[in-house]
């Protein structure tokens, strides 16, 4: 029994996932605040009494995270803490009929399509109007922009298309409107995201318009730094690099998730490219945009994956030098390509072999950061936290990578603005600096 009813129904989304998932959060949040609901965002304090779950299905630690959030949530219903509970997002693309029979006590399941439906239950209507209407939720100077949806991409370890469908480019214009609603509100830096960047306007105007993209976007005044997330390395389209070169709000700044570097693993996880295709793409990039900060992921431990294979990607990273770097254990998907093959590296290989990964990125992460010292460059302050003002250059995403850590009881900086940083000391996978007086 409720104890204390609500006069008012208040809905709280709770992300999980990526980038992607924030963005689709935000859309939904923006289509109920046109509808006139009163909405927040993973509020600890007061949660509402509407929860909507915004799920993560992609490899088994996302999937055992979205599962605990539900049965969180799901046992605050049983308490009376909250009447309602709706799903919605990868998880439940992929898994709603097991979901429905092992925790049938939410409310409804909704798949990553299925908004118009979501905001019905939710006494809400769609507002097809609402083009680049949302309520951000990441902080006020930065704001991811989902440029497309969903993959063709036949990579055989992926479950994306099965959860998100087949790759659609949203329109340059209807972009360009988004961005310009982002930038009156206060938006300097714009996260361009997508399932692959590399695919964009292939679907709609027949030819990979990513380049006519960014050209449109950098006349959007106010908009200081665009940064590219989530390339595709097979057809990438080089004219992408003049733009970096040329134009000055471009970040010289790549997320390219490369997975491996041995042919054989490559070729059975049909990722259309080989180790000297790979290879020549970055000293292009190099050669291109000398100053690139260039980040990639790889899967390590994938079948088939002999100690040679792993011994030619280490190899391959201590050569590559990449300023940014992630590496993951192996997760076997169901219904995916790979899970055919025989998962047949041990755990314990495998995260042993992550180990040696990030440790040889870690020194050279060191390395690469102590050439920053004494340099100055221009960063954006995401935050004050304890005793350091918090921010970024332009090689760093939020999140994922380096940040510059400026000392509050010496220097004042202000959060939301850029400011010139001159680098006094750095760690892996810090920088440390102190503001330059104009």
């Amino acid at each position: 029994m409720r104890t204390k009813a609500k006069k008012e129904n208040k809905i709280n989304v709770v992300t999980l996932g990526c980038s992607k998932n924030v963005y689709d959060s935000e859309v939904l949040m923006g289509q109920l605040k046109a509808n006139q609901k009163i909405v927040v965002h993973e509020d600890e304090n007061d949660e509402g009494n509407i929860v909507v779950i915004n799920t993560c299905g992609f490899i088994g630690d996302a999937k055992e995270e979205s599962i605990n959030t539900i049965l969180h949530y799901v046992a605050k219903k049983e308490e009376g803490e909250v009447d309602k509970v709706y799903v919605t997002g990868c998880l439940s693309e992929r898994y709603k009929p097991d979901l429905q029979k092992e925790i049938p006590n939410v409310d409804e399941y909704f798949g990553t399509h299925d908004l118009p439906n979501l905001l019905k239950v939710l006494d809400a209507d769609y507002k097809h109007e609402l083009i680049g209407e949302r309520l951000t939720t990441t902080p006020t100077h930065y704001a991811y922009l989902k440029i497309a949806e969903g993959c063709d991409r036949p990579c055989s370890f992926c479950a994306i298309p099965l959860m998100r469908g087949k790759h659609v480019s949203t329109p340059i214009e209807d972009l360009v409107t988004e961005a310009t609603k982002l930038a009156k509100k206060g938006i300097k830096e714009l996260i361009l995201i997508a399932q692959d960047l590399t695919y964009y306007g292939l679907d709609i105007y027949k030819k990979r318009a990513l380049a006519d993209l960014l050209r449109a976007l950098v006349k959007i005044d106010s908009i200081e730094w665009i940064r590219l997330h989530y390339a595709f390395p097979t057809g990438f389209p080089l004219d992408v690099l003049e733009v970096i070169n040329k134009e000055p709000k471009v970040c010289n700044y790549l997320d390219i998730p490369l997975q491996h570097i041995n042919d054989e693993v490559l070729k059975s996880m049909r990722r259309g490219t080989s180790h000297e295709k790979t290879t020549n793409l970055i000293a292009a990039f190099r050669k291109s945009v000398p100053d690139m900060a260039i980040r990639t992921t790889l899967i390590v431990g994938y079948p088939g994956e002999t100690e040679e294979a792993f011994q030619e990607l280490k190899n391959w990273v201590q050569e590559m030098r990449f300023e940014r770097l992630g590496a993951f254990a192996y997760s076997h998907e169901e219904n995916t390509h790979a899970a055919n093959l025989e998962d047949d590296v041990p755990e314990e290989v495998k995260q042993q072999r992550v180990n040696e990964i990030m440790d040889l990125q870690s020194q050279i992460s060191y390395n690469l950061n102590q050439e920053k010292v004494g340099k100055t460059f221009k960063c954006i302050v995401d935050r004050k936290d304890g005793a350091y003002f918090i921010g970024r250059t332009e090689f760093d995403s939020p999140d994922v990578d380096n940040e510059v850590l400026i000392d509050a009881a010496k220097h004042y900086v202000q959060v939301g603005k850029f400011a010139q940083i001159k680098i006094t000391s750095a760690t892996e996978f810090d920088l440390y600096g102190e503001p330059i007086k104009d």
